[in-house]
C-alpha cells in the first residue's frame, strides 16, 4: 500500500523496470509524467505489483504531498495505530491521503497492484474541490473529493490491457475532473517553491512582502491550497531536508545537519525530529532503508 516508491527529481522522466524475484513473480514499476498542461499539477502517475518486500507494515513519514491511491485488487488494506500496530482504518478501492503533520503506519506493498496519483504540493485543490485542510492527517475514501467517477475510472484502470493506457486514462479522467479549474495559483506556486528550495532560510513575513498579501490572507491560501498553515508547512519541509541530507551523507554529523537545516538549537531539531517520525534522529539511522520516507515496522 505504499503511497510512492520513488523519490522524483527535476531531471527524472519516465520510469520502467521489471525485476524477475523468481520463476513466478515478477515486479513490474512504472512511472509515468503526464503531458501539459496536468505536469503543472501532477508530478507522476506511478504503477506497480509484484512487490515483495520482507516486512508487513511501513511507518510513512510526513512529505508534504496530497495522494490519491486506487487499488486495483479487491482486498481491502489498513491503517494501523503507530504504537499499537493495530488496525484502526479500513481503506477499500480507492482513497486520498491528505497532506501530514504526523507519521502513518501503512502496509509495505506486499502483494498488491497499485495506481497512484502524486500531485505536486500545493497543487490538488483543481482536483478535489474542496480545501485542503479538510483532509490533513486523515485518509478518505474517493468518493468523498472525486464523488462516484473514482470507481469509473478504477474500473477503467482494470480493463485496460496495457500500463500505457491505464495512464492515459488517467489523465483523460483527471482533465476531466479539473474542467475550467486548471489553473495554476501564483501567489501559493511562488510560496511553496521558495520553500521547497530552502526551508530553513524563508520566513513568512519575507514571503507575504514578496507577494503583496497579509499574514492572515496567506494563512488562509496555504490551508485551502495546500492543506496547513505556511509556517507548518516549512516545518515538514525543513524536516525533509533534514532526511535529504542524512541520505547524502556517508557520515552523519548531527549539528552541521541541523545548522544547514535552519535549526538554531539541538533540543528544537530533536523535537521536530521525533514529531514526525516518532523515534529520535540516532533510532532513524539505525531503521531507515533505501526507501525515502518509508521506515520497515513489522
Amino acid at each position: 500500500m505504499r503511497w510512492s516508491r520513488i523519490q522524483q527529481s527535476p531531471g527524472d522522466q519516465n520510469l520502467t523496470f521489471e525485476n524477475h524475484l523468481d520463476s513466478d513473480t515478477i515486479m513490474i514499476f512504472h512511472q509515468h509524467i503526464p503531458s501539459f498542461p496536468l505536469n503543472q499539477f501532477i508530478e507522476s502517475f506511478v504503477y506497480y505489483r509484484g512487490f515483495e518486500p520482507d516486512h508487513r507494515l511501513d511507518r510513512l513519514l510526513p512529505d508534504g504531498n496530497v495522494t490519491l491511491v486506487i487499488d486495483l485488487k479487491e482486498e481491502p488494506q489498513h491503517i494501523y495505530d503507530n504504537e499499537t500496530l493495530q488496525e484502526i482504518q479500513a481503506c477499500r478501492y480507492a482513497w486520498l491521503s491528505g497532506i501530514r503533520n504526523m507519521p502513518i503506519t501503512i502496509p509495505s506493498g506486499k502483494d498488491s497492484e497499485m495506481f497512484i496519483v502524486q500531485f505536486h504540493k500545493g497543487k490538488s485543490l483543481p482536483f478535489v474541490k474542496t480545501p485542503l485542510h479538510i483532509f490533513t492527517d486523515h485518509v478518505v475514501d474517493g468518493s468523498i473529493p472525486f464523488r462516484g467517477l473514482i470507481h469509473d475510472l478504477r474500473n477503467t484502470l482494470q480493463d485496460q490491457l496495457t500500463i500505457e493506457e491505464k495512464f492515459h486514462s488517467a489523465e483523460r479522467y483527471l482533465l476531466e475532473c479539473a474542467g475550467r479549474n486548471l489553473e495554476v495559483n501564483p501567489f501559493i506556486d511562488y510560496a511553496v517553491s521558495h520553500i521547497l528550495q530552502s526551508p530553513g532560510q524563508q520566513t513568512i513575513a519575507a514571503i507575504c512582502d514578496k507577494v503583496g498579501y497579509s499574514q492572515k490572507h496567506m494563512i488562509h491560501l496555504f490551508k485551502t491550497h495546500v492543506g496547513m498553515t505556511p509556517k507548518s508547512f516549512m516545518r515538514v519541509i525543513r524536516f525533509q531536508k533534514v532526511i535529504g541530507d542524512i541520505e547524502q551523507s556517508t557520515q552523519v554529523d548531527w549539528s552541521s545537519i541541523a545548522y544547514q537545516c535552519g535549526y538554531f538549537d539541538h533540543a528544537h531539531f530533536i523535537h521536530d525530529f521525533r514529531h514526525f517520525s516518532g523515534i529520535t534522529p540516532q533510532q532513524y539511522l539505525s531503521v531507515k532503508n533505501d526507501q525515502l520516507n518509508y521506515l520497515p515496522v513489522a
